[in-house]
């Protein structure tokens, strides 16, 4: 008998989904950055005071009336229910950075963390596409509220062809309020085998994999990549995408740095500006990273959302320093 189906577990986790909690944030007032459960959808949103932050869909998501249909029929199998990501992520004046439920790769979904080659018991699942293997919610989730950041810790399963699990995952965001930099949005990724090995890998290899990252629409865009020499100390990486977001009219930039103890840092370069998307890609190419139980693996990002174009290389340097000083 299946039990994960995403119908029944939407069902489970709206009656089980921890409430908020105060952090050590907090003051005696309302907290100003704030997760809480949407009553209507269940799904996450966090916001400073009034203003919408972001949406994290840890339930799965049906797709849209009328969507399926409205795919191209050979990609129809890739228009398929999926939890475990972000968006809307909103920018600075409530422009849109992120985007679902594309008609061109129905599969992409904001900020995601997958990949498309994934290997249990000798058999291959595609956790990017949408094929074979899911990441579902089991239900373990923590928000916490505060005046200078709002916390999410959710569990998730990879549930291999919605009957057995095989991997644990907790992923960890800490949503910062804006300031005169802009805002910080950490991500920390913790995934560890169930019971047999698991292995990961890019598209063939050498592709994408990873934390993915589909755009919306961007005028006079740029999309930028940085990392020292190999012999650089230290040897700092991030990656930009800057210009007039979707519901906006001036330029915004969306940065991710990467943790310097991310293993086969730096990542890879990826992008497809045409769409568009990027991502820093793990693991290295032409490998397969190994999950094993008891074993967990750590990836940690920062987003650095901003007003304005391009910034300078002290700039960039100077906030990836801020954040792999942590």
């Amino acid at each position: 008998m299946r039990t994960h189906k995403p119908s029944r577990r939407n069902t489970v986790i709206a009656s089980v989904i921890v409430a908020a909690a105060s952090c050590g944030l907090c003051t005696a007032g309302e907290p100003l950055m704030q997760a809480t459960r949407d009553w209507h959808t269940g799904q996450i949103v966090v916001t400073e005071g009034k203003k919408p932050v972001l949406q994290y869909n840890y339930l799965t998501q049906q797709p849209p009336e009328g969507f399926v249909a409205s795919v191209a029929p050979g990609n129809r199998r890739y228009a398929r229910a999926r939890s475990n990501y972000i968006h809307p992520l909103y920018g600075p004046h409530g422009e849109v950075l992120t985007h679902d439920w594309s008609q061109d790769h129905p599969h992409h979904r904001g900020i995601y963390w997958a990949w498309p080659e994934v290997d249990w018991r000798g058999q291959r699942g595609d956790l990017h596409a949408l094929q074979r293997v899911f990441a579902r919610p089991t239900g373990n989730i923590t928000l916490q509220n505060g005046d200078t950041c709002a916390r999410i810790e959710a569990e998730s399963r990879w549930i291999w062809e919605d009957e057995t699990p095989i991997v644990r995952e907790v992923a960890t965001f800490c949503v910062h309020r804006s300031g005169d930099h802009g805002r910080y949005i950490d991500l920390v990724f913790r995934f560890e085998a169930l019971d047999d090995d698991v292995a990961l890998a890019r598209r063939g290899t050498e592709h994408y994999g990873g934390l993915n990252i589909r755009l919306s629409p961007i005028k006079d865009m740029q999309l930028i990549h940085h990392a020292d020499p190999a012999q650089a100390r230290p040897r700092r990486a991030w990656s930009d995408s800057v210009g007039i977001r979707e519901g906006g009219t001036e330029p915004v930039g969306f940065a991710v740095l990467e943790k310097a103890s991310n293993p086969d840092y730096p990542g890879d370069w990826i992008e497809y500006a045409y769409l568009p998307w990027f991502q820093p890609t793990f693991p290295a190419q032409g490998t397969r990273y190994v999950l094993q139980k008891g074993k967990p693996l750590v990836l940690q990002y920062r987003l650095w959302i901003r007003a304005g174009g391009k910034a300078t290389d002290t700039e960039y340097a100077r906030h990836w320093d801020i954040f792999n000083a942590k």
